[in-house]
């Protein structure tokens, strides 16, 4: 495309060189810069983009995007272009070199504390039971038909999003599920997003370290609700819901409300069982029964925002149903692993106060022995929610073991003295054991008939950062070959 063309959108302060240039790619990393490719210098919160300019010139960028006149330019071949802020730029071009591939997809946007997984999860097996064609983007990664890719952040950077988007036109899909979170909000990467439907989950503390104060975290989520062309489905029981419907109130935009407590959709009639949990669903259309195939109330929350959803578009009850309880797990979301001792083992990605709570108090409805919790806190992120979560683990177990979770540049012992200030004031029993894998082998080890072992934090993850490294941790598989060895003996 060429330059001239490729910034008719772009709110500029000015330029210096040629606009003539075609572009063969947009990117705002260095490494990844190829010949005629335009380099787009992002001040990030470590490293600075204008740092590496040279960099994206050695390598063949001819066009520079920089933010407030941070690079003085030698060069005749080469084009800078200066801009008030580069990450709306990256996504107001990223958006016009895949030729605005949102205006021709019908996009879900999906966010919230909790539960934006799970949500996009049912939603996708409705579209699917409907014959829909539908894309996922979200914390598992990028699904396109049956073809899955790793990302490394729950809503990619604008330039990977817009590429995303337009691969889902090429494989002829109409409709995408998208997990929109608060960083990607704040940071502008959804810029220039045009979505269809809005849905809210729930908020409760989490990402402190970057949004200082709930209410700051609320004003973040609540951007997308002003994104959004037709529809707002909020969860109507959540505190932060209700704050949510009285600021949106007055927008064009419809809002649908859900919840078990009130709610234009409500689940009534609720049956929980050890594996999975059924409700009656009441809606002005009539009522269903539904059977989850994974237990737990904030399971049916989740359920509600993709019914509300689905009946937004137009989709009969039946088909919700079926499409529902096709669904037999998500990965990492309360994945269940059953043992040859009459122990299981649940992997859940849960790694806030509240994600702790929802499941920890969901297991003690079906428990019928001990709860052995196996669970540690992020390295460089919100301190404060540490003791908290030893609490909640505390008061819903009978035994947690204390061990890493990414503990990145911190020292794993130092995170766990912290979670050991929340569990202490129950006077508590509990193991310190800082190595993950030899946790869950404890974990293992120590269970009995009718156990349950929690393990917390990590989820589809299938890694460790520890000092700054990435290794190799494949949480569901560590599981299996603990129990095989045991089986084995």
């Amino acid at each position: 495309m060429k330059l001239q063309k490729l910034i008719e959108d772009l709110d500029y302060i000015n330029i210096s060189g040629d606009l003539e240039k075609q572009i063969s790619g947009i990117e705002h990393n260095s490494k990844n810069i190829k010949e005629n490719f335009l380099f787009i210098a992002i001040k990030g919160f470590k490293l600075d983009g204008h740092d590496f300019i040279f960099d994206a010139l050695s390598r063949g960028s001819k066009v520079i995007v920089v933010e407030n006149n941070n690079f003085y330019n030698k060069r005749d071949d080469i084009t800078i272009i200066t801009v008030k802020n580069s990450r709306i730029a990256l996504a107001v071009l990223s958006n016009a070199f895949y030729n605005y591939p949102s205006t021709r997809l019908n996009i879900v946007g999906i966010t919230g504390t909790n539960g934006k997984t799970s949500t996009s999860y049912f939603l996708e097996s409705i579209f699917k039971n409907n014959q829909w064609k539908t894309g996922v983007i979200g914390t598992l990664g990028v699904k396109i038909n049956e073809q899955n890719y790793n990302i490394d952040k729950t809503t990619p950077e604008a330039n990977n999003l817009q590429l995303f988007l337009h691969n889902m036109l090429e494989k002829d899909i109409n409709h995408c599920i998208m997990e929109v979170s608060s960083h990607s909000l704040s940071l502008n990467r959804v810029h220039k997003i045009q979505f269809d439907i809005g849905i809210f989950t729930n908020l409760s503390e989490e990402h402190l370290d970057f949004h200082k104060s709930l209410d700051e975290y609320m004003n973040s989520k609540i951007k997308l609700f002003y994104m959004t062309d037709k529809i707002n489905i909020i969860n109507s029981d959540d505190e932060f819901g209700k704050k949510m419907i009285s600021k949106l109130k007055d927008l064009k935009t419809r809002i649908i409300t859900y919840g078990i407590n009130s709610g234009d959709i409500q689940a009534k009639n609720i049956i929980q069982m050890t594996k999975n949990i059924s409700f009656d669903l009441v809606t002005s259309l009539g009522n269903i029964n539904i059977k989850l195939n994974t237990p737990g109330i904030f399971n049916i929350y989740n359920a509600l925002a993709a019914i509300s959803c689905s009946i937004a578009l137009g989709i009969d009850l039946k088909t919700i149903k079926q499409g529902l309880e096709k669904l037999e797990n998500v990965k990492g979301r309360f994945q269940v692993i059953k043992s040859d001792e009459d122990f299981d083992v649940i992997i859940d990605f849960a790694h806030s106060p509240d994600g702790f709570k929802n499941v920890l108090k969901t297991v003690n409805e079906f428990a019928k022995a001990r709860i052995i919790t196996v669970f540690g806190c992020g390295g460089d992120r919100d301190k404060s929610k540490r003791p908290k979560m030893g609490e909640i683990a505390a008061k819903y177990s009978d035994i947690c073991i204390l061990t890493s979770d990414n503990s990145r540049s911190e020292d794993t012992q130092v995170i766990i003295e912290q979670i050991i200030q929340g569990i202490e004031e129950s006077s508590y029993e509990y193991f310190k054991i800082p190595d993950r894998k030899k946790a869950i082998k404890k974990a293992i080890e120590i269970a009995r008939p009718y156990d349950i072992v929690m393990i917390l934090g990590k989820g589809h993850e299938t890694y460790q950062i520890i000092n700054q490294k990435k290794i190799e941790f494949d949480e569901y598989k560590i599981v299996k070959d603990i129990l095989d060895s045991y089986r084995q003996k």
